[in-house]
């Protein structure tokens, strides 16, 4: 199947009611693993979501395109992970044609402005964060809740965003509340925590 030959679906935002508290879980998910449903799995529990948008992203502008594999299969997969309900898998960046975070959210702001949304990442992506496209910008855009991830759990304590932005973090114990926060505002959530990464699991598959 070629990769832009994906569901009708997946093209489009999912449908959200005025009120909701949604989740943004982004990322390539090459491929997606355990890991990626457990750091779901956390945000759902602790942040009180109503949904999750697990975003499969076309591609990720910091990483090459050489290994990755088809948005189709990416998408398969991550539906075949995603057991609860409330998660959406969904990939409409394709149909906005960027691959760029900063974007993405300018869009989704744009278009549901009576829901509440919060970006949510796995702490290995908290060290990289400042060689976002306008991270800042991002940052400034929704709350964010990072979550805990294996040798990341500093991360919030040496990364460039956390020191940049350490007036607005709040405590994790205040985390299913910081939806009601205005941006920039984010928190820390230690937790279980799954040692699969998308990077292992393609090396072992390779030989």
């Amino acid at each position: 199947m070629a990769e832009d030959a994906i569901a009708h679906r997946h093209r489009f935002m999912p449908h959200v009611e005025p009120g909701m508290v949604v989740g943004l879980f982004g990322g390539s998910f090459n491929p997606p693993h355990q890991g990626h449903a457990l750091v779901a799995e956390i945000a759902l529990r602790r942040l009180g979501l109503d949904q999750l948008w697990w975003i499969v992203t076309p591609g990720n502008p910091l990483k090459s395109r050489g290994n990755l594999a088809p948005l189709s299969e990416r998408l398969a997969r991550c539906e075949a992970l995603a057991e609860d309900p409330r998660i959406k898998v969904t990939a409409f960046e394709q149909t906005l044609g960027t691959s760029y975070t900063a974007k993405t959210l300018d869009h989704v702001k744009a278009r549901n402005r009576d829901a509440r949304f919060i970006w949510i990442m796995g702490a290995d992506n908290l060290a990289s964060f400042h060689r976002w496209q306008h991270w800042q910008r991002i940052a400034m855009t929704f709350p964010i809740a990072v979550i805990d991830r294996p040798g990341s759990t500093l991360a919030y304590l040496s990364s460039k965003m956390a020191r940049t932005f350490d007036y607005a973090r709040i405590d994790e114990d205040d985390a299913g509340v910081l939806w009601k926060k205005k941006a920039p505002a984010w928190t820390f959530i230690h937790g279980p925590r799954s040692t699969l990464s998308s990077t292992a699991l393609r090396e072992a598959a390779a030989t």
